[in-house]
């Protein structure tokens, strides 16, 4: 298949959550380097179409409601529509069971050239090891193996949000302290962002406080504890994050999705692990980023993480 036929049909596959699809920039840009003259359109869930449609890099987005096995109707809708699309190649990103199935919805009569895992697929991830490299590495090897050499490095120039609707003030720092709500073993201990916003506060730098609603209450707690920190808890979008983490001194964070979207875009971050999670496979990637992991995080010390920040920079 010729990468420059201006009539091809291109089919990217990713849902992921918020921090695998930060990871898949380079992978994006790479598709679409490779086929410059194509007809790209993304499959993907709709929490992230509204951010993406502003990369330029896909001539459509579709929705994918991930129908269960019981709703047969949705599974028709999705498969008569794949058919539809007449793709002559798939980039499954995602990889997963649900998305490698996919790959029989085509039914015999035309069937996509196919980069991932999809049992018999045309272009597969040969590497048996894949599941220990991270996300990154791992998307590339799989690009690799479909005949494209080039990722180049993750642009985020498109994503950055007007921040001054904030008021922020000159040096201010952010501080994630959320995560999945049943994971709390991810999440370094309330008390210890409670003293962290305290002591940066003390240096002339203002914390800021990035989550959801689900983060409410621990942010809540926060401010009650540091009243001179601000609180952007479910006021942000992707955006943002984007603008917030491009002119933040540094921030600091537990393993969750706002992160990566901070790291990606040259913030100086600390990420927090404990053994709940790897981070050789899923840390955030960035110009400046420290790992700090413990099994436990109840273990791991204000001073640990202070130790990591760049101090100097907020005194610049």
């Amino acid at each position: 298949m010729s990468a420059n036929a201006a009539n091809q049909n291109i089919l990217v596959i990713k849902h992921g959550a918020l921090g695998d699809v930060i990871l898949a920039q380079s992978p994006f840009q790479a598709i679409r380097n490779h086929h410059p003259a194509a007809h790209i359109t993304l499959l993907t869930t709709p929490l992230f179409e509204p951010f993406l449609k502003t990369a330029n890099l896909f001539d459509d987005i579709w929705i994918d409601e991930k129908p269960k096995l019981w709703q047969l109707l949705k599974i028709s809708a999705l498969k008569n529509r794949l058919r539809e699309g007449k793709f002559d190649r798939v980039y499954d990103l995602q990889t997963s069971s649900r998305s490698s199935s996919y790959l029989k919805l085509f039914g015999s009569n035309h069937v996509p050239e196919w980069s991932g895992t999809a049992k018999a697929c045309s272009h597969p991830h040969k590497n048996e090891q894949r599941g220990k490299l991270h996300t990154i590495e791992r998307q590339a090897e799989q690009l690799r193996d479909a005949g494209i050499d080039r990722i180049p490095e993750a642009d985020f120039k498109w994503a950055m949000g007007d921040i001054t609707q904030f008021s922020l003030p000159a040096k201010f720092a952010l501080l994630v302290p959320g995560g999945a709500a049943h994971r709390p073993e991810k999440r370094w201990p309330l008390a210890h962002y409670a003293e962290l916003a305290i002591r940066l506060a003390s240096t002339a730098i203002t914390p800021v406080l990035l989550g959801g609603k689900a983060e409410a209450d621990v942010i809540a707690d926060i401010m009650e504890k540091c009243p001179r920190a601000i609180d952007l808890s479910g006021a942000t979008s992707l955006s943002d994050l984007a603008g917030l983490g491009s002119s933040a001194v540094f921030a600091v964070g537990n393993d969750t999705g706002p992160l990566h979207m901070i790291a990606a875009v040259g913030c100086p971050v600390t990420v927090l692990f404990s053994a709940a999670s790897d981070p050789v496979r899923a840390r955030p990637r960035g110009a400046d980023v420290t790992v700090l992991q413990d099994d436990d995080l109840t273990n791991l010390s204000v001073g640990a993480v202070l130790e990591t920040l760049k101090m100097a920079k907020s005194d610049d």
